[in-house]
């Protein structure tokens, strides 16, 4: 069930369909970007169920393509089902919404609805200022996914690409169902895949804890599951060991963030980096803004800068 009404927009507006959109400082940050970049400061929250009924998602893409002033939306949680459910409704896809099977950005363009996959390219951009290329060939240190969604596959798509000795010597995937895992599998399976991924089936926090503690010194983990944001609770338990010198970064950058904690509370001890999902929170809404009004915005410099310092002070 849509829990906002969907009515026609009086005046350009920009969407983001999410699970508690009325929750995120996309709503405060959103305005304060669109003074700066000269667009219409107009965005409206579409909450969905998780795994929501295909009709659902297709009343939601119907609205946005037949809408005239509504340009566009950025989708998160629900990537995967919308496309699934209203892939028909799309003119044109491109090739990281083919190979990924879901769409985290919608626009309109010559009279044509358009499905992007921006994750690829955000989720590197944010994972390649934690640390630089050249940090994974120097250590050997291996990545470990909580979750097996869209935005972990996504990740690894971008790390497939990366040149030798600019990548983590070994990626491991755990998810509870299998269903997501095997979609990851099937993807991987087309490509050509430098880095050896084992994939684990782990229905509880324990069995994640035991993948974890599988990790080399100065390894990553990342809490890709939504816990803590858009489903109370985490993927580790509190007796979870973190790798000596690693790197703990939870997707989430909103809620209760338990996963985070559990990090905080081996940060001395283990000598962790800590990081949440701001940065990646940034770089995702700034790529589908600038397919949505078509503009040109850097992914790093100044003008970047300037626009970090507006979403932090409007966070504020």
């Amino acid at each position: 069930m849509i829990s906002t009404e969907l009515t026609p927009a009086a005046e350009p507006a920009f969407y983001f369909v999410g699970v508690t959109t009325g929750k995120s400082s996309i709503m405060k940050v959103f305005p304060a970007w669109a003074r700066h970049l000269g667009i219409s400061e107009c965005i409206r929250g579409i909450d969905c169920k998780w795994h929501d009924d295909p009709e659902v998602y297709r009343t939601v893409v119907d609205f946005l393509k037949h809408d005239e002033l509504s340009l566009g939306a950025l989708v998160t949680t629900h990537k995967l089902d919308l496309l699934k459910a209203s892939r028909d409704r799309f003119e044109w896809l491109d090739p990281y919404a083919t190979q990924l099977e879901e769409v985290s950005s919608i626009s309109k363009r010559d009279g044509q609805l358009r499905g992007h996959a921006k994750d690829p390219i955000s989720s590197g951009l944010s994972f390649d200022a934690i640390k630089p290329g050249s940090y994974w060939g120097e250590t050997g240190a291996e990545l470990c996914l909580l979750g097996a969604g869209g935005s972990s596959l996504a990740l690894t798509i971008h790390l497939m690409k990366q040149e030798e000795g600019k990548r983590p010597s070994k990626i491991y995937v755990t998810n509870r169902s299998e269903k997501r895992l095997n979609e990851m599998k099937e993807v991987h399976s087309k490509m050509d895949c430098p880095i050896p991924v084992e994939y684990f089936l782990c229905p509880t926090p324990e069995q994640n804890d035991a993948v974890v503690a599988k990790l080399k010194e100065g390894s990553m983990v990342i809490n890709a599951t939504g816990l803590g944001k858009d489903a109370p609770g985490s993927p580790l338990t509190n007796a979870v060991s973190f790798p000596v010198n690693g790197i703990a970064w939870d997707f989430n950058y909103r809620g209760d963030l338990i996963f985070m904690d559990q990090a905080r509370a081996q940060q001395e001890a283990k000598n962790l980096q800590i990081e949440d999902g701001w940065v990646y929170f940034v770089h995702g809404w700034l790529c589908v803004i600038e397919e949505v009004f078509n503009l040109d915005i850097p992914s790093s410099g100044p003008e970047f800068d300037r626009l970090c310092d507006i979403a932090a002070e409007a966070r504020k």
